[in-house]
Formats: C-alpha cells, sequence, structure tokens
C-alpha cells in the first residue's frame, strides 16, 4: 500500500513536471512560481525514486508527508494548467503560494527524515547528499507576495491604508503595471465575487471585496503617477481621456454601455474577449463602435487652443491588448467560462486646477467660471453629446473631483458601478446633478437652486477638473449625471419592458400593505433594486404610490425592512420630482429617526437622502428646523467613515441656509470637523468647506478657536489641495477680520509664507483671500484696530 503511494506520489510528480511543455507555463504568473515548484520536485524525485522498495517508505510520517504532497502537486498542477490571461493574477497568487508552501514544507519534512533516519538507505542517499538536497530546498526562491497582499488588506480594513511602496511592490510582482491590467484584474476580481454571492458564500464574497478595494487604491495609485509624468503643459480635461488608456482620445468611439474610450484600446479589449464595459461592468449586448463626433472635435479644438499634440494611442498600450486579436469578437467560452471557473478563495482551500478649467464651446478655459454659479449657456455654446449618450451644456461643464465622486458610494452594488451616468446613482455627488451649490451641470429647463441665495458660500470641496479625478472616479461610482438625457422613441419592446415593470410595482407596493415583516422585507429589497436600475423605474415606483408607503416604513421595527426603505427612498431622490414627494410626504422626521435608530448602512443612506433632498431651497430649511442637525452631527463624530462623509455633504448643504449654521454650530460639529482635518481621515476638503461656511457667524468662529481650529486652517493652506487651500483661506479670512485675537494667532501659526505663496499661485478666488488676508496682517501691523 505504501509503494502503491509512493508511485502515486511520483505519477503526480511526473505530471507536473510534464507542464513545462505548455506555452501558457512560460507566461506570467504561472512561470516564476511554476518554476520554483519544478526545482523543488526535481531534487525531491530522485530520492523518491531510491526508497520506492525500501522499507522506510512504510513509516508513517513518510505516509502522511506522501499523501499531503500528493494532493497539494496535484492541485498545484491543476492551477496552472487552468491559468487564463484573464483570469485574477492576485486570486491565483494567494492560492499557488499557499501550495507552494504545502509542497515545500513536506519535502523538507521527507528529507529529513530520511537524513535523520536509522534504517538502511540506498547507499546513492548519504547523509551528505540528503544534507546537501535538504538545504538546496531551503534557498528555493521564497518570496511570500501572499503575504504582502494580506498585510496590505489588514491595513485597509484597519482603515490604515497600505503604502504606496507596499501598493507598488503588489503591482511589480503582478505584473500589474498598466491601467489596463488593473482594469482587466477588477472585471476578474468582481466575476469572482459574483460567483461567490450567487453561492451564497458571504465569507468569500467579502473576502474578494477586500481585494477589489486593494486593486482600486492600485489603480489610484497609477492615475497620480499618470497625472505626475504627464508632459502636456496643461492639465488634460478628463472627459478627453480614455479611461482605458489614460491618455488623451485621438479617435473616440462610443460602445453599447454609452462609454466612450479611444478606439484601439477598446477594440483590443474586446479583441481578448472581454464583452465588458471597462467603466461600467455592464456586458456589451453589442460590439460596434460608434464614432463620437462630437468629443473628438472638442478634443481637437481643446489641443489647438492648448497647443498640445495628439499621443500615439498604441505607445501606452499594455502587452496582453497589444498582442490581442484584432477582431470584434471571440470564441466566448474561452474567456468568461475560464473566468468564472477559477476557484473563490484562498481561504477555502487552506482553511486642479479649479475654476479655471471649465472646458468652453471653443475649447479654451474659462478663467475665473466659478463653480459655485456656473456662467449661463451662451448662444454660441455647442449642445455636445457626451459618451453618455447625454446633452453637454459644453460652456458650463464641471467636474467633481475623485474625493466627491467616492462621497456616497452607490449602495446596492458593491462590484462596480453599472448602468449609465443616468442610472446608478446612489451618491451623493450624482444626487447634485441640478445643485448648482455644488457645480454640477445644470439644464437649462431647470431652475438654479442656490439662485436665491443673496452671498456665495465657500464650495464644497470639488477640486474642479483635477485631471485625475474622472478616471480614479471609475473604480468608485460615476457622479457625471448630464441632463437631459436623450431618449430615442420608445419601441413596442420597450413599452412592454415598462409596462411589465409597472405591473411588478404595483404588486410589491400592495406588498408593503402587508401585515407579515417578511413580505414587507421582501417588497422593500425588490423596490430599492428596482430604484437603482433606471429613471423609468424611478418615475414608475413614485407614480405607483411606492414613497409614502416606503415613509411609513422608515419606523419599521425590523432593521432590514428600514434599511432597504431608506435606500430606496435615496434612489428615488435621484429623480428631482421625486425629491418633492417624499418631502412632501412627510419623510423628514421618519429619516432623523433612521439616523438615531438605524444600522450604520441605514444611518448612512439616510443622511445621503436628507443631502438629496436639501438640494431643493424649500427642504434646507425644513430640514433645519425638523431636528436633523443634531443626529447628523453625531453621525459626523460617531458614524462609519462613509457616515461621516455622507454627513458632512448633508451639513454642508444645509449651511448654505443661513439660519442652520448656529444650529449646526450648537450642536458640536466644529469639534469633529476639527479632527476630520486630519488627513488620514480623508475628509480634509470636506471638513474644511464646511468650516469655511460656518465662520461666517460669530458662534461658528469663536468655536473654531476654541476647538483649535486654527492650527489646522493654517495647515491646509500650506498643505492642501487648491480647493483646499481656497476654503480654508476663506475661514481664515473670516476670523482675521473680525477678531484680533484670532488674527494674531494665525499669524502665530506661521500663516504668512504659505498665503504669500497661494496669493501667487492659488485658484483665483483663493489668490484674492490670501491678499486681502495679507493685507489685514499689513494693517494690523501699522496699528489699526479690529474689532475684538
Amino acid at each position: 500500500m505504501e509503494i502503491s503511494l509512493l508511485k502515486a506520489l511520483l505519477s503526480n510528480i511526473s505530471s507536473f513536471l510534464n507542464l513545462s511543455s505548455f506555452e501558457k507555463i512560460n507566461s506570467e504568473p504561472v512561470q516564476k512560481y511554476y518554476q520554483r515548484a519544478e526545482e523543488i520536485l526535481k531534487l525531491l524525485k530522485p530520492i523518491l525514486n531510491a526508497i520506492i522498495d525500501s522499507e522506510v517508505t512504510s513509516d508513517e510520517v513518510l505516509i502522511k508527508a506522501f499523501e499531503g504532497l500528493g494532493l497539494s502537486i496535484e492541485e498545484l498542477r491543476e492551477q496552472c494548467d487552468s491559468w487564463q490571461p484573464l483570469l485574477s493574477k492576485v486570486y491565483f497568487v494567494l492560492q499557488v503560494e499557499s501550495l507552494i508552501s504545502k509542497i515545500r514544507n513536506p519535502s523538507l519534512e521527507i528529507v529529513q527524515f530520511l537524513k535523520c533516519s536509522h534504517l538502511h538507505l540506498p547507499d546513492e542517499l548519504s547523509s551528505a547528499s540528503l544534507e546537501h538536497c535538504l538545504q538546496k530546498i531551503k534557498h528555493v526562491g521564497y518570496e511570500q507576495t501572499s503575504s504582502v497582499i494580506r498585510e496590505a488588506i489588514r491595513d485597509q480594513v484597519d482603515s490604515v491604508g497600505p503604502s504606496s511602496e507596499i501598493l507598488a511592490k503588489i503591482a511589480e510582482n503582478l505584473s500589474l503595471g498598466s491601467n489596463q491590467e488593473i482594469l482587466i484584474e477588477a472585471v476578474a476580481l468582481e466575476k469572482l465575487k459574483e460567483n461567490a454571492e450567487q453561492a451564497e458564500k458571504t465569507a468569500e464574497a467579502e473576502f474578494v471585496d477586500q481585494i477589489i478595494g486593494l486593486v482600486t487604491r492600485m489603480h489610484e495609485r497609477l492615475v497620480l503617477i499618470k497625472h505626475s509624468q504627464t508632459c502636456s503643459p496643461v492639465p488634460i480635461p478628463a472627459d478627453f481621456c480614455c479611461p482605458l488608456s489614460l491618455e488623451l482620445m485621438t479617435d473616440p468611439v462610443i460602445v453599447a454601455s454609452g462609454q466612450t474610450y479611444e478606439r484601439a484600446f477598446i477594440k483590443k479589449w474586446i479583441g481578448l474577449g472581454l464583452i465588458v464595459c471597462p467603466k461600467t461592468r455592464q456586458t456589451l449586448a453589442r460590439t460596434n463602435l460608434i464614432p463620437n463626433y462630437t468629443v473628438k472635435a472638442l478634443i481637437a479644438n481643446w489641443c489647438e487652443s492648448n497647443n498640445v499634440k495628439l499621443p500615439d494611442p498604441m505607445k501606452s498600450m499594455s502587452p496582453l491588448l497589444l498582442h490581442a486579436e484584432s477582431g470584434l469578437s471571440r470564441d466566448s467560452s474561452s474567456v468568461p467560462r475560464s473566468r468564472s471557473s477559477q476557484p473563490i478563495s484562498p481561504e477555502s482551500q487552506s482553511t486642479s486646477q479649479t475654476d479655471k478649467n471649465l472646458v468652453t464651446s471653443s475649447g479654451l478655459n474659462r478663467e475665473g467660471t466659478s463653480p459655485l454659479h456656473p456662467r449661463s449657456t451662451s448662444k454660441g455654446s455647442l449642445p455636445a453629446i457626451d459618451g453618455n449618450g447625454e446633452y453637454l451644456d459644453v460652456a458650463r461643464i464641471s467636474l467633481s473631483s475623485a474625493e466627491e465622486g467616492s462621497n456616497l458610494e452607490q449602495r446596492d452594488f458593491p462590484q462596480g458601478p453599472i448602468g449609465d451616468a443616468n442610472e446608478s446613482l446612489e451618491a451623493s455627488t450624482h444626487l447634485r446633478a441640478n445643485s448648482d451649490v455644488n457645480g454640477e451641470v445644470k439644464s437649462d429647463s431647470q431652475p438654479v437652486a442656490s439662485s436665491a441665495i443673496p452671498q456665495r458660500e465657500a464650495e464644497f470641496s470639488p477640486r474642479f477638473m483635477d485631471p485625475r479625478s474622472r478616471s480614479q472616479r471609475i473604480w468608485r461610482r460615476q457622479s457625471e449625471r448630464f441632463i437631459p438625457r436623450i431618449i430615442s422613441s420608445p419601441g413596442i419592446e420597450n413599452k412592454a419592458d415598462l409596462s411589465g415593470t409597472e405591473t411588478q410595482v404595483k404588486k410589491l407596493v400592495e406588498d408593503l400593505k402587508s401585515t407579515s415583516v417578511d413580505t414587507q422585507r421582501e417588497a422593500t429589497a425588490q423596490l430599492r433594486l428596482l430604484a437603482k436600475h433606471n429613471m423609468d423605474n424611478r418615475i414608475i415606483i413614485a407614480n405607483c404610490g411606492a414613497i409614502s408607503m416606503l415613509v411609513n416604513l422608515l419606523r419599521s421595527p425590523d432593521a432590514k425592512t428600514q434599511e432597504n426603505a431608506v435606500t430606496a427612498l435615496l434612489n428615488l431622490s435621484i429623480n428631482d420630482n421625486n425629491k418633492t414627494a417624499i418631502a412632501n410626504a412627510n419623510a423628514i422626521e421618519p429619516l432623523i429617526h433612521v439616523l438615531e435608530t438605524g444600522t450604520p448602512e441605514a444611518k448612512e443612506n439616510s443622511a445621503a437622502t436628507l443631502f438629496s433632498l436639501s438640494v431643493i431651497e424649500d427642504n434646507k430649511v425644513k430640514i433645519g428646523r425638523s431636528g436633523a442637525i443634531g443626529p447628523l452631527v453625531n453621525l459626523l463624530g460617531n458614524g462609519t467613515p462613509r457616515g461621516k462623509k455622507d454627513a458632512s455633504t448633508a451639513l454642508f448643504n444645509l449651511s448654505i441656509f443661513h439660519e442652520n449654521k448656529a444650529r449646526i454650530v450648537q450642536a458640536g460639529a466644529v469639534r469633529h470637523l476639527v479632527e476630520l482635518m486630519d488627513p488620514a481621515a480623508g475628509m480634509v476638503d470636506k471638513a474644511v468647506a464646511v468650516l469655511a461656511n460656518l465662520a461666517t457667524i460669530p458662534e461658528g468662529r469663536t468655536s473654531i478657536g476654541q476647538e483649535q481650529g486654527i492650527p489646522v486652517l493654517v495647515e491646509v493652506v500650506e498643505l492642501g489641495s487648491a480647493r483646499g487651500k481656497e476654503n480654508a483661506a476663506a475661514a481664515l479670512l473670516q476670523l482675521c477680520t473680525n477678531s484680533n485675537r484670532f488674527c494674531s494667532l494665525v499669524l502665530q501659526e506661521g500663516a504668512v509664507p504659505p498665503l504669500v505663496a497661494l496669493s501667487q499661485s492659488g485658484t483665483p478666488r483663493a489668490r484674492e483671500k490670501a491678499q486681502t488676508l495679507l493685507s489685514v496682517f499689513r494693517n494690523q501691523r501699522h496699528g489699526n484696530s479690529g474689532r475684538g
């Protein structure tokens, strides 16, 4: 029996070593791991051959080692043999390194046991030869990328975040050096997560989600590097960059998902058999490419105006895309099958530019255009169409930053953005689409939400037209919502689809009235998903009378029903008419109830819904007077990281209404905002924007001084983002022009050098604030008295 076990082990080793003739073994990351295992097994095989007839093979220690080793070799052979270029490299490495350890350790045990054995061994297995073999196995390359990956995940879970050096090491070890390779990795991981969720393997799905977060950070790092290396004399508008190449597009085309890409890149992507949109992760119903002449013309105008030469797209193409088939289709069984069949989890086996960059119809940048009050459409502006099939009022395009894009991530699609830019918007930036306050694009037919505001407030930290913002945001959620959408006349099929949806919604609304908790929970979950999918669904759900029923369920004693109801309302509120309908259904007080009693996710979504409703001016008043500010401030101080971001977004919008500022200060928000100005919190721009608004009232200025806000404001002026510097300067100006004491404190913090720098190189508004502040300092030194 022991001899047959050893023979089976030798057969497994031979089968594994025969893989060296397969072409796929010579590709990365397979090659280096195969070579490590091959080196160990080539050392071990002669020893096993020598003892095949020896009585030593009956020893229980060896029998156990033979069994484990045989299983691990067979498993590793299957992993290497099934490798495909579009599988997840991260998962492959986590699995394979674990298996190589399971091969290396028993191999060492076998050789060590034979070396120390007192039984008779064949002459060729001398103690010296076994020691030599032992040392060689020990010195086989044993770099553990998987331990680096797990350490990075732990840092991420602990909100520390892996360092740039760690991310660089992982990217180098896994050959994830280009944006295209990282996108392919993300698609593969999302497929793995989908498989885990379908199999109801919650732990594995969560593990994959953590890996997706890590790959997201790798992408963000790559984007930062890419834009730091750009040779363009001016920042390239993000709309003009291909999401695959991150380069200026020379031949933009639209795919079936409505997104625009560089033709050469998306053609090669599809040629690999990847029939999903890289940006939205939608399956592409068609693979035809439609030229986007409007974007092409805008790019040409911009290049001419800025003396920028179009790049050669092939120079930045990754080898994987470069060698893809040139055709637009491939046998669908090759790639999707291999991606979806990859094992799930290793655990399951082993245990600024800023305002000046607003793009005009002529392609020139308009200096001094305020994101708070975008210019009205000029007669000469071009009603263009972007890659999402939306009208672009090109005279007033402004882009939110990556930080804002991730402020309130889409709540029901953890694996990535799904749907077009008008159809997957469970996010605060999406909800701001019609808010002039936040610099989003507005349709001519839409009223200006902030037109009644007599005095300009501090903008909410968007860093408009930061060249890296749009490309980073493809890893979060799409925050662009250009309106109105271009919708072709619905055909019979579309009408039938809408009719079917309406029938489904009516049934779900009836289920909301049920006395069964399970029925209500299921109905709210279904409405939550339907409200996420597209604008038509949101209109149908509202027309069927669901809003008032969902509002009632905000007080449901069942936590999941409450969570589903508030998230459904958040999704519905993307539609402007629904914003009014939700407020008219007396939703504000029940939303406050959720803020006080709900699950962490329910609290986050309640804050996001309140923000959405506050886009309408009357609702800012209602929300402020209904007692929402206290719970929002509590969430700001004690919520989850996303909850804090949701709360800060809502508080910012509420602080635009003057009456709410005192309420926000009295609720203790300033202390939390000062704490969140620690860069480690990732909320500096958001916190300083709210503080800039609160600094316009005496109570706000007093609280900022008492909570040690002055040193951190000065630090932001010196080290913050362009928009952060601008708002910090605005806050400091309010402090200094109203108090000599505060002015002295600002000077003591060494504010003059960074303010001098800002007065020369900041945004137009930042330069103005910095220059005014420096004048205040000069006047104080000359004996002018200020107000105490």
